[in-house]
């Protein structure tokens, strides 16, 4: 077994607090992307997508689909 795996297999075992705190520090530490949105992008994009709920044009994930989607196999 890999040291990556060896800490991956002991982060898993920690709670979850831990593990949220130790995703929120990771994820903290990289760069953003290099097309990271401006704030007034993110609001308008916010603002498109909930016109699209609105008008029945798509249809909202339920809680168990959204939390499927994040629990799900990265590869």
């Amino acid at each position: 077994m890999s040291t990556l795996q060896e800490i991956e297999a002991a982060i898993l075992r920690l709670p979850e607090n831990d593990r949220l705190h130790l995703a929120d520090t990771l994820l903290g530490s990289l760069p953003l992307p290099p097309a990271a949105h401006e704030p007034d992008e993110i609001i308008a994009e916010a603002l498109r997508r909930d016109a699209e709920l609105e008008s029945g044009r798509v249809q909202p994930l339920s809680e168990e689909q959204f939390w499927a989607g994040v629990r799900r196999p990265r590869g």
